[in-house]
């Protein structure tokens, strides 16, 4: 089943302000919520659907990518795997969504009494900070797509104590503030009246135990510093200023508490003979006069070697030549753009006597008097054309 436009899920218009659209996703939220919809699984999809509307839509970068290219330009199958977009679990909603109403708990607790974690859950610990990187790229990587392998300095999960920040398992109590629950029950006031809410515990942070005696590789933080090797899947068709992001792959949380993720900022490296235009590629092409008058053959570069183009008598600068297919690939995994030649005759900036000679002799002959016909357009309407 095809995905559904994700204006289309939250109800407002393309041009809907950040303010419209958190508005609108936390009146879906609340009205497909499981704890008012039990055991209703169409209901907990239009509670995911919405939630992955509102991941999307809320963050300006990512929704101008989805404004450009639609659910590929953000779905982890836009040509690498483990990029963010869609398949949010409950957890994901819950953690990530936090503060959509305003306070420090779950987006729900203030309405259903903190149970959309599940009654008897425990929560996870605090979730560990994203990381942006940037990461460099020629075109010949951008056109086929690059597998890169980076050394990233971050937060990691301690090896010594698995991530519980204790000396052993002897060093581990039951938090006495909740009970090892993880959570305390308050009273707040809300828009709707006196409410129950469920929140983090703040002694253990929703882990539901205490630590007396501390780990000694990470002093009781549950994390180390250090570098780690990360491999990234870039995909076919980037652009400068495209982000990507790898889940759980920043900062560890602290006492077990999620990963935060990796943010990957592409940047194109220029390239000595190709500019790139969206899916194109333009060369630009230097011919003498006698070449343009007469005819030849040329050898100019792709993005897979150099081939050898001919042209013809009489072509005139400004000309453009077409490499059919021989540009970028779509990020959305489908066309291809072109290689678009650009001919510029030179003109010769210094001349000996013999050679000025010589074009006096031309100056005035029928054949050398400019005489543009309705064929012959201008740059801008050949490109133009080529854009159609």
């Amino acid at each position: 089943m095809a995905k559904r436009d994700y204006y289309e899920v939250l109800g407002v218009s393309k041009s809907a302000s950040a303010q419209e659209i958190k508005k609108a996703y936390r009146k879906l939220a609340i009205k497909y919520h499981p704890d008012k919809n039990p055991d209703d699984k169409t209901a907990e999809e239009k509670f995911k659907e919405a939630a992955e509307a509102y991941e999307i839509l809320s963050d300006e970068q990512k929704r101008a990518r989805y404004d450009r290219y639609g659910h590929a330009g953000v779905s982890g199958n836009a040509g690498g795997g483990g990029f963010s977009g869609s398949g949010m679990t409950m957890e994901d909603i819950f953690r990530q969504f936090g503060d959509i109403f305003g306070d420090g708990g779950s987006p729900f607790d203030s309405f259903f009494g903190g149970a959309g974690r599940g009654q008897g859950a425990r929560p996870r610990g605090q979730r560990g900070s994203n990381l942006r990187i940037k990461v460099a790229l020629s075109l010949e990587e951008i056109a086929k797509g690059v597998t890169k392998k980076i050394k990233v300095k971050k937060h990691i999960t301690c090896d010594t104590c698995g991530g519980n920040g204790a000396k052993d398992a002897s060093s581990v109590t039951t938090c006495k503030t909740c009970g090892g629950s993880g959570f305390v029950r308050q009273v707040k006031n809300t828009f709707l009246g006196q409410m129950q809410t469920t929140v983090s515990c703040p002694t253990c942070n929703g882990s539901g135990q205490q630590v007396t005696a501390s780990c000694s590789k990470c002093k009781g933080d549950g994390r180390v510093y250090q570098e780690e090797t990360i491999e990234l899947e870039i995909p076919a068709g980037v652009e400068e200023g495209m982000q990507l992001s790898l889940r759980g792959k920043g900062n560890a949380g602290m006492k077990g508490g999620p990963a935060g993720d990796l943010l990957i900022n592409i940047e194109e490296k220029p390239h000595e003979f190709l500019q790139r235009d969206g899916m194109n590629l333009i060369h630009e092409l230097y011919l003498n006069f006698a070449d343009a008058a007469l005819g030849t053959s040329v050898e100019v570069p792709t993005i897979d070697g150099r081939v050898k183009i001919k042209i013809p008598s009489g072509t005139q600068s400004g000309k453009i030549f077409r490499l059919k297919g021989k540009g970028l690939p779509s990020v959305q995994a489908y066309g291809q753009g072109d290689q678009l030649i650009h001919v510029n005759v030179w003109t010769p900036k210094k001349l000996n006597d013999k050679e000025k000679a010589l074009l006096e002799q031309m100056r005035q002959m029928p054949n050398f008097q400019p005489n543009p016909g309705k064929s012959d357009k201008g740059f801008f309407e050949k490109m133009r054309d080529y854009f159609k």
